[in-house]
């Protein structure tokens, strides 16, 4: 028993020094997010919607089914999944989702105006009342996650706005749930890097590699705790047995 012991107690030391490196990684992920929680508050609910006034509805003079005539004389088989009803640059716009189109449609409610380009115009009045200021500059327009704008904010696409100030602010705005769906600055986003290199792994690019890494390193600091359980009841036992000789 004390052989066995001795071998576990050693293989237990060695392993555990081979994958210390990736509890203290995990362990320091868990005070980054911890700090995160405290200095990246969501951005206020009011401040990520286009505009705090109400839709101008006694100005509307087209309909619903009126909208989707004027649409069908540009597009014949256009069909409709959703249509909203968008308040943008004054105006009470219809906001409409066709089969097929990434970005939507807009028909004037007043004037029965036909508009492809009114999404970006609209995505600006959103980033707009986030960022409380005129000085504002589309940067991109996603329709994949990049290492900014990761999966787990899960509502592709989006525009991205930067206010060019001296903290780096910038929004993520989508025109179809017509919100923020992330705001940072250059120093929420430095936490928000560290914070993927330590718990994730972010500086390995390839993911199968990291994936791979990842679950090895995993699968190590759990072994490590499984030697120290079976080590303590182990010795536990020896020592019983010396004292009771």
């Amino acid at each position: 028993m004390m052989i066995k012991a001795h071998w576990i107690r050693k293989a237990h030391r060695w392993i555990g020094l081979m994958f210390s490196i990736t509890v203290l990684m995990a362990s320091g992920s868990g005070l980054i997010h911890l700090w995160m929680s405290r200095s990246q508050p969501a951005p206020p609910p009011l401040a990520a919607r286009a505009s705090l006034s109400h839709i101008d509805v006694d100005a509307i003079t087209v309909s619903a089914v009126d909208v989707m005539k004027l649409i069908k004389k540009q597009r014949s088989s256009a069909l409709a999944k959703e249509i909203h009803l968008r308040q943008i640059s004054g105006q009470p716009w219809y906001q409409v989702f066709l089969h097929g189109d990434q970005k939507a449609t807009y028909v004037n409610g007043v004037t029965g105006e036909v508009n492809d380009a009114m999404d970006e115009q609209y995505a600006r009045e959103i980033a707009l009342g986030a960022l409380g200021t005129e000085a504002i500059e589309q940067r991109a327009y996603l329709t994949q996650y990049n290492s900014e704008y990761i999966a787990i904010f899960r509502i592709l696409p989006v525009y991205r706005f930067d206010s060019n100030d001296a903290m780096g602010r910038r929004v993520y705005v989508s025109t179809l749930t017509g919100s923020v769906t992330r705001a940072t600055d250059d120093q929420k986003q430095w936490e928000a890097d560290l914070f993927s290199n330590f718990h994730k792994w972010q500086f390995i690019s390839h993911k199968n590699l990291r994936d791979c890494l990842l679950g090895c390193a995993t699968l190590g600091s759990f072994f490590v705790s499984i030697l120290g359980i079976w080590l303590f009841f182990i010795t536990g036992k020896s020592k019983r047995a010396r004292i009771s000789s």
